[in-house]
């Protein structure tokens, strides 16, 4: 069984949490804080962490750092409405993706899956990728749709790459900028946009999703 530790302050979280995964076949263990929650990863070693970010003692995104500077254990983060900057920042500091209160068990339970797939796929090094029928071949540079290739300029083809290797989750503007153009070019927008609209006139309109405010998110390969 998957085991999932829930690190989140409020009791009536925890336990909602508890009760619908373990209907979907999760092993649950939770924490009331950060702290709690740092004690029971290293006591328990859970598969996926899910962090609340609004937390006593210690925060979310102190425990995520702390998770971050010896594990690459999946983390998702649960946010609530208007925590924009706070899902920026978790992301930023190595969130594997985020979910915003409330949320429904079935889309937590897919977005567990499919962290833990992303694991699998980096541990096992894949460099070809089928998403839909837009075909990605990292090794030899070839992108095709349909079956038909398709050129991408150098900057369209790194974006891609990208977010392909981290397909499902949200690669924020700043880390895209930063990887593709250079640290210094962390905060222009106005290069990653017309880019990303050449890329879904090229791939298709809807491989690629846009979360407002934070970055890009490319859908799971199938």
């Amino acid at each position: 069984m998957t085991r999932v530790l829930v690190v989140d302050d409020e009791a009536e979280v925890r336990e909602v949490l508890r009760r619908g995964l373990e209907l979907l076949n999760y092993e649950i263990e939770t924490a009331a804080d950060g702290v709690q929650g740092l004690a029971k990863l290293e006591e328990w070693r859970p598969d996926v962490v899910l962090l609340d970010l609004a937390m006593p003692r210690m925060s979310g995104l102190s425990a995520l750092q702390h998770i971050r500077a010896w594990s690459q254990l999946p983390v998702i983060v649960l946010s609530v409405m208007g925590e924009e900057g706070d899902k920026v920042r978790a992301l930023e500091a190595g969130a594997d993706d985020y979910l915003t209160k409330p949320f429904g068990m079935q889309e937590l339970n897919a977005r567990i899956r499919v962290v833990l797939r992303r694991l699998k796929t980096v541990e096992l090094h894949e460099s070809v990728f089928q998403f839909s029928d837009v075909h990605l071949d990292v090794e030899r540079r070839v992108v095709t749709v349909d079956g038909e290739p398709v050129h991408l300029s150098p900057n369209e083809y790194e974006v891609f790459k990208l977010l392909a290797l981290q397909a499902g989750r949200v690669l924020t503007y700043s880390t895209l900028l930063s990887r593709i153009w250079g640290p210094e070019y962390a905060n222009d927008v106005q290069y990653l946009r017309p880019v990303m609209t050449s890329l879904r006139k090229k791939l298709g309109s809807q491989l690629i999703r846009t979360e407002p405010g934070v970055g890009y998110r490319l859908e799971e390969p199938v």
